[in-house]
């Protein structure tokens, strides 16, 4: 990627960060990158485009995060580093993360290109979780113990970058994360294994 779209992309970040899809326009970006608005266009053709690029950028991180078949031996511990993984990538990416999981109005809908880099990586999150499961398990039941999964790792995202994290101590925030997904992982793991199957 050129310097250019870096820093158009890295301006809409830090404007969306601070005011949503709404202090994303054209010439707002243009000004904090220090390009001209026809420089917007010709890279991204405008403020759709920009977004595009922002959720697929951050959905390709939550992929590569999720890349660790060959960093731990065994099902629990490949769920359990994804999932740390994943915390410092929504913490390094929180701009894009705010994009691909926060409300958005209805000016922006991601294009199918994003969808699909979407799709792929629920789908990497199923194949990872799923390998807790028999090796039968249904497509469904995988799909349900991804869902679970990332549903309680999103919580904790959530709440970190949400007001209520000035309510509570949120310091140790990955921490307690990552506390509870093992609570839950080895949960899956003790059912399947009083189920009586072998993964």
């Amino acid at each position: 990627m050129n310097d250019s779209k870096r820093k158009i992309l890295d301006a809409a970040s830090a404007l969306f960060l601070a005011g949503g899809t709404a202090a994303l326009s054209v010439r707002a970006i243009a000004a904090h990158a220090g390009v001209s608005t026809i420089g917007i266009y010709s890279h991204f053709q405008g403020k759709q485009g920009i977004l595009d690029a922002l959720y697929i950028e951050g959905f390709s991180a939550v992929i590569e995060a999720l890349a660790v078949d060959e960093l731990a031996d065994s099902a629990r511990e490949r769920v359990l580093l994804a999932s740390r993984r994943y915390l410092d990538t929504a913490e390094a990416y929180e701009p894009h993360y705010g994009l691909i999981f926060g409300k958005l109005d209805d000016s922006y809908q991601p294009c199918e290109e994003a969808r699909i880099v979407a799709a792929a990586g629920f789908a990497r999150l199923t194949d990872l979780v799923g390998d807790l499961l028999a090796a039968d398990a249904s497509v469904e039941s995988k799909s349900d113990v991804a869902l679970q999964v990332w549903a309680l790792i999103h919580g904790f995202v959530g709440l970190k970058n949400h007001a209520v994290a000035e309510l509570v101590d949120m310091r140790c925030w990955k921490e307690r994360a990552m506390e509870a997904v093992e609570m839950l992982v080895d949960g899956i793991i003790s059912r399947r294994v009083q189920s009586g199957s072998k993964a």
